[in-house]
């Protein structure tokens, strides 16, 4: 133990003894790598963050698979409204992640913080956003060597086809925003980055709202569409009900004196249309009454667990450490190169 201890101490004093021979390499290196890293650097511009979290209604997620898997072999568990979603919280980012999802976002009016710009989402990404020099000229250079996009779909967007800047954008919008669900608890947390601190609130806020609208729609659509079903039936059994009614009534006071049979029985036949449609017409107000509560019941809930805020400080990048880890850097380096040195020069 003795002799391991008294090795360490003596290399510890030949790194000081190398450091110490070599001390111009330190201190001609140090200088020079602090301000070509402080430059370097500086042309990166800094960015924010915004995140927002959200808590989705899971109510029948637990009986879902069970369903799922009892409907495969044409066993029907439970009523239709227990049967469980086709996007579950775990496909949300892959959800927010498509070509369809990320080109509703281009129209997007968005205004930065000192508010010199106001323009749309995909307006600002393609001619509002700052890059490093490097980034610059390689952009140039691909730009030179790149086919010209010979498609041209005169402004519009498809997202079944899109141009190649188009296609840029929304690679940028999937690096710029990012979602993440807790398997544990399904807790959503929607997180944009932005180099201007209000974009990126007002973007972070309208990418939940664009996130809450989709998945309502998509639980609330054959509810909905049996609801427009059932409201045209209910109107049209009304007019029908009214016409009988009204056909009845009239025919009653036309002939409210008379005895003859065949009267009678006109009278009957009146009556008894009157009753049927006003049956149909009670069934089907039933029916709608059940289906706008199904509507309701469809209707997602979701409770904003954090709300988007502008952000006060930028999240990146972090110079100062950057800077700092480039000098330790130098200083390792400098130090085996010394060390190196002092060793060849002793034998």
């Amino acid at each position: 133990m003795e002799q391991n201890n008294e090795v360490k101490q003596i290399d510890i004093v030949k790194i000081l003894k190398a450091i110490k021979e070599y001390r111009k390499l330190f201190f001609l290196s140090l200088p020079i790598v602090f301000v070509l890293s402080c430059a370097l650097i500086l042309c990166v511009p800094r960015f924010y963050k915004c995140t927002v979290k959200l808590a989705p209604e899971m109510s029948s997620l637990s009986s879902s698979s069970l369903t799922d898997i009892a409907s495969s072999f044409g066993i029907e568990i439970g009523s239709s409204s227990n049967g469980g979603d086709a996007i579950f919280p775990e496909l949300y980012p892959d959800l927010m992640a498509s070509t369809d999802f990320i080109t509703n976002l281009f129209d997007v009016r968005i205004k930065t913080m000192k508010d010199n710009v106001d323009t749309t989402y995909y307006e600002y990404l393609l001619h509002h956003q700052k890059s490093a020099w490097w980034d610059k000229i390689f952009k140039s250079v691909t730009n030179f060597f790149a086919e010209k996009d010979s498609f041209n779909n005169g402004g519009r967007v498809d997202p079944f086809r899109l141009t190649r800047q188009q296609n840029g954008i929304v690679k940028k919008i999937g690096k710029n925003i990012m979602c993440d669900v807790d398997k544990k608890n399904y807790v959503i947390s929607i997180t944009v980055k932005d180099q201007d601190p209000m974009v990126c609130a007002l973007m972070a806020d309208t990418v939940r709202m664009h996130l809450q609208s989709f998945i309502t729609d998509y639980r609330t659509k054959k509810a909905a569409i049996d609801l427009a079903y059932i409201e045209n039936l209910f109107l049209e059994a009304k007019e029908n009900y009214e016409k009988s009614r009204i056909a009845y009534g009239a025919y009653s006071d036309a002939n409210q004196d008379i005895t003859l049979t065949s009267y009678r029985l006109i009278r009957d036949n009146l009556e008894n249309e009157m009753q049927l449609q006003y049956n149909n017409y009670s069934a089907l107000s039933t029916q709608l009454q059940s289906a706008k509560a199904k509507l309701q019941e469809k209707t997602p809930a979701f409770t904003t667990l954090q709300s988007a805020t502008v952000p006060v400080k930028p999240a990146g990048p972090k110079r100062m450490i950057f800077v700092l880890s480039m000098l330790f850097l130098t200083f390792v380096i400098d130090t085996l190169y010394a060390a190196i040195k002092t060793d060849k020069n002793t034998v």
